[in-house]
């Protein structure tokens, strides 16, 4: 999917304000190295983060926008590291089954098809920008 098709998924598919918040949280790992997600899953999550970081979550404040806005312009080491710290702190507020719940929500609603098939290969269609 490219931005313009997460974005019209993204509004198709309104996100509680703990919606906002897990995707926040899984920004926060692909920013710290530590998401397990294939590339193209981590392009798609990042355009969804992109299309739905102005709506309001229900635990975290705009300072995790800004870090994660920061650290997409230029991730030094040092903010590796902090933003490591705010997304254990991120894990540790969010349940476990509250984020397990959204990334099953997420996939049952299509928003990682497009980026099965770029890992086979067959398409290109997921690009994220680095904003």
């Amino acid at each position: 999917m490219n931005e313009q098709q997460i974005r019209q998924w993204a509004e198709a598919h309104p996100f509680e304000p703990i919606h906002v918040d897990c995707t926040t949280t899984v920004m926060l790992k692909i920013l710290d190295g530590k998401c397990k997600m294939s590339s193209a899953e981590k392009s798609v999550m990042e355009l969804l983060y992109d299309a739905v970081k102005h709506h309001p979550g229900e635990l975290f404040s705009d300072e995790f926008h800004t870090l994660i806005a920061t650290a997409r312009q230029q991730l030094t080491e040092g903010l590796k590291n902090h933003i490591y710290e705010k997304r254990v702190l991120a894990e540790t507020m969010l349940s476990r089954p509250v984020m397990k719940s959204f990334k099953a929500m997420i996939r049952e609603k299509g928003v990682f098809a497009a980026a099965e098939i770029s890992e086979e290969g067959e398409d290109d269609s997921v690009h994220a920008p680095h904003d």
